[in-house]
């Protein structure tokens, strides 16, 4: 409370720290004891005096630079988890490690993962007990997902629940896969590994002794390719309620049966006590990809409520009765394309939502945006070129993101605010009366928590998508955050973001009451934005060729339909650079600064194709 709606525009800088990097920061900090404790890209993990800033120690898990192209949005992390003297991590390689919470020195590690395929963490881990669990990610990329449990003293392996079959037939790891495997056809591509990755929120409460977990996507997405015959496919994109002793599912609510549109449901779970509808009860909320505020009864599972708290064309509403969806005409892409809202990045994403119980709010990182479905491709909304041609001069993303303060029993929302950029940060409310949230232009807003009202504002320059937390120490308030932008967004870097025209480089910031000013990025030398000039190039058949293979090997790292990305854009690349892209496409020459060989998919006659592309559409 010290810091409040009354003061906060005196609030500023109380100190900032490095964190080493130039990509996505997604961590929410934790401070125990006057430490923080956070982490950056690549999985490293950094410890600050939470008074001065002065770091303590680091720890670098050296994870390959080439597992970046087995991780589908950026080589983030989303934090650690705490627990007496040790502190836990989850890598990006799929490492779960026990460090010393004093000097950072290792304590033990194990893999969680089979390494030959696409699995990634990205998650915070959770402690629950004397377990650590963590899950993964990898759904986009081919996996079948799961959750585990190991000891916290040396890393045993206690339990595993495996969110979807691995066939029809079994062998069924627990039982509950067995009942899953009737949902789904017999016939499905097993091969694919299904999906149901829990790469992000957990939730724990003790009083109940029940873990809740939040799982992905289907693999491949289109569920009819998927699981030909329909079917809900269970447990994709569901709310699991697990026995942490046992690892044995309690109950289980599905959001979007027969997911066709990657509407994971690994979104922020909250847990609430208090009256609903004249009985007190102990409710859960979540707001997933899919549009729809659900309320459900933590206890039993039952669902109180669901309602859009964002543009949904896919349903029309949720059936209270039934639990289950009731889809609207453009639902179905199998024949025809659909334009079909939220698109496949949701219309509320991995960003950290919070509840006031002051106000009765949940304050909700939203977007708005479509992808256009077809039974061919899938395609975030852009004005792209036609084919045979470059687009020179992208236009904007049809999307943007708000803040939508949700009124949770009254099941609407209260107010919104509106962002010219998608990609913005998760959010943190205080007692204070304030809601805090950074965003991709490089700001740390204020906003009253009642009213909507912006009352103050701190420019960085430096874009933000992690949330902020609050600590007390010696009687003061500080409020910590991470600042550089990344993550799934990277590679679509529109010209208001603030790492389209600043440095990116990630920092954590401390502030205060009566504070100093914050540093603010300096300006790149080359600004990240597309020349003005040609809007399209017309390409020939070898340049055509080219420009496929960039889009489906190089765009999701480099930038997609001549957008730019954090990465270096390949259009400006020096004729010597594009001369030696054998070496570095085939040979692995940049392996260490995170540019893999692809050697594995491509051919040199592929590469002279790329080359060709290039020189084509190379900005001057």
């Amino acid at each position: 409370t010290t810091i409040n709606r009354n003061n906060v525009k005196r609030v500023g800088l109380a100190w900032e720290a490095s964190l080493d990097s130039e990509r996505g920061l997604q961590a929410t900090p934790i401070v125990v004891n006057g430490v923080i404790y956070v982490t950056s890209t690549w999985s490293r993990v950094f410890a600050f005096d939470a008074r001065s800033g002065e770091r303590l120690w680091s720890y670098d898990p050296e994870v390959p630079k080439a597992w970046a192209r087995r991780a589908c949005c950026d080589v983030i992390n989303r934090g650690v988890a705490v627990e007496r003297d040790r502190v836990y991590l989850g890598t990006l390689d799929g490492r779960l490690i026990a460090l010393d919470a004093s000097d950072g020195s290792l304590i033990w590690e194990v893999n969680t993962i089979d390494r030959a395929l696409n699995y990634s963490i990205t998650g915070a881990p959770r402690v629950v007990k004397d377990m650590v669990i963590i899950g993964n990610g990898g759904a986009d990329l081919g996996v079948r997902g799961y959750v585990s449990a190991y000891g916290t003293d040396a890393g045993e392996l206690r339990w595993r629940f495996y969110t979807v079959p691995g066939s029809a037939e079994g062998p069924f790891e627990h039982p509950e896969l067995e009942m899953a495997a009737d949902t789904w056809d017999p016939n499905s591509l097993w091969e694919q590994g299904g999906g149901g990755t829990v790469w992000d929120s957990m939730s724990y409460d003790p009083d109940l002794n029940l873990l809740y977990v939040g799982t992905g996507n289907g693999s491949p997405w289109p569920g009819y390719v998927r699981s030909p015959a329909g079917g809900d496919n269970l447990f994709l994109s569901s709310i699991l309620a697990l026995n942490p002793d046992t690892g044995r599912l309690v109950w289980h609510y599905q959001t979007t049966p027969y997911d066709s549109y990657d509407y994971t449901a690994t979104q922020h779970i909250i847990l609430m006590d208090g009256e609903w509808e004249g009985q007190e009860r102990k409710l859960l909320l979540q707001a997933p990809k899919n549009g729809f505020f659900y309320v459900l009864d933590r206890e039993s599972g039952e669902l109180l409520a669901a309602d859009k708290f964002a543009r949904a064309t896919w349903a029309e509403r949720v059936d209270l009765k039934t639990g289950r969806p009731v889809l609207s005409p453009v639902s179905d892409y199998r024949e025809q394309a659909q334009i079909i809202f939220p698109g496949t990045l949701g219309a509320h994403s991995w960003h950290p939502m919070a509840y006031n119980p002051d106000t009765g709010l949940t304050y909700i990182p939203a977007q708005d945006l479509a992808t256009h479905f077809s039974p061919s491709q899938l395609t975030i909304l852009l004005d792209s070129a036609p084919a045979g041609y470059e687009q020179r001069v992208p236009d904007r993303v049809a999307g943007f993101a708000n803040l939508v303060a949700w009124d949770v029993r009254k099941r609407g929302i209260r107010w919104s605010v509106r962002y010219p950029t998608l990609g913005n940060a998760g959010v943190l409310s205080t007692a204070g009366g304030l809601v805090i949230q950074g965003d991709a232009q490089g700001y740390v807003n204020f906003y009253d928590a009642v009213t909507g009202e912006r009352l103050h504002r701190l420019g960085t320059r430096t874009g933000i998508v992690a949330p902020p937390v609050t600590y007390e120490l010696d009687g003061e308030q500080y409020i910590a955050l991470a600042a550089g932008w990344g993550g799934a967004l990277f590679v679509l870097t529109e010209p208001e973001v603030a790492a389209s025209s600043f440095s990116n480089a990630g920092r954590l910031l401390v502030l205060k009451l009566d504070g100093k000013d914050i540093p603010q990025a300096p300006a790149l030398q080359e600004p990240k934005r597309a020349p003005m000039g040609e809007r399209l190039v017309k390409l020939d058949a070898s340049e055509i060729a080219g420009q496929t293979i960039y889009n489906t090997q190089c765009g999701a790292c480099h930038g997609w339909f001549g957008r730019n990305g954090l990465l270096p854009n390949l259009r400006r690349s020096s004729p010597a650079t594009i001369d030696a892209l054998e070496e570095i496409v085939l040979g692995g020459l940049l392996q260490g600064r995170g540019m893999p060989s692809f050697a594995d998919d491509l051919t040199i006659a592929d590469v002279e194709m790329l080359k060709a592309y290039l020189r084509r559409v190379r900005l001057e």
